[in-house]
């Protein structure tokens, strides 16, 4: 599986994308991520991505022809890609549309927005899917960038290890989890596992976590 992100700003993926299962899924070559500067694209010395909103008002708009550019220069190798952009006012971003993403397309073309968002004709152009992560509005795309990497990411087989620790495949999603010791004392109080959790009894677990666990 193939990441494409083309964003203003791509030092904001460093950090996470280099860290823990992001880093080691890219290792294994279960997935591969690209970044791209849009500035790169911009055709003057300031390399100036945005512009002034036709119609007036705040803010600035992201340009077309740097965001277009840098599209038509990536290395297309299939023809199952899905570009996205990533917007407020987008479809909800789900569980379940980041598996039915992995099992139609193979390359991802992110775009991130800032400012006031990007010039409408790249999403007509280019045929994009404007997609959000929640309903509230952030500074920036890069964090939904982000999050729709990972819960992509963690469909394909390989990513978490083991098929098991696809937790929405199984018991567990939501359900409160526990860890050695059997008591922890905080302010004179303590606090202690549930007794199904150590009963040994597989049957009275399963029930205590079916029982337990929050659906997605």
């Amino acid at each position: 599986m193939r990441f494409t992100i083309l964003t203003l700003f791509p030092k904001a993926f460093d950090s996470y994308l280099s860290e823990s299962i992001m880093a080691r899924a890219q290792k294994n070559k279960f997935i591969k991520i690209e970044i791209i500067d849009i500035r790169d694209f911009t055709d003057d010395k300031h390399h100036t991505a945005d512009s002034k909103p036709y119609g007036g008002g705040p803010g600035m708009v992201m340009r077309a022809e740097p965001i277009l550019k840098a599209f038509t220069a990536i290395k297309k190798k299939s023809k199952k890609i899905c570009v996205i952009v990533t917007s407020a006012a987008g479809k909800q971003f789900t569980n379940t549309l980041a598996l039915a993403y992995t099992k139609k397309y193979n390359h991802f073309v992110i775009i991130a927005g800032h400012y006031e968002g990007i010039d409408e004709r790249v999403i007509k152009a280019l045929k994009a899917e404007e997609v959000s992560i929640g309903d509230y509005v952030l500074t920036g795309g890069e964090l939904p960038a982000l999050v729709m990497i990972d819960a992509v990411a963690r469909q394909i087989k390989g990513v978490l290890g083991r098929a098991e620790s696809l937790e929405e495949a199984r018991i567990g999603t939501g359900v409160p989890a526990y860890t050695r010791p059997e008591v922890v004392a905080y302010k004179g109080k303590k606090y202690k596992i549930p007794a199904e959790l150590t009963s040994g009894n597989h049957a009275k677990i399963d029930a205590w976590r079916e029982n337990h666990q929050k659906k997605i």
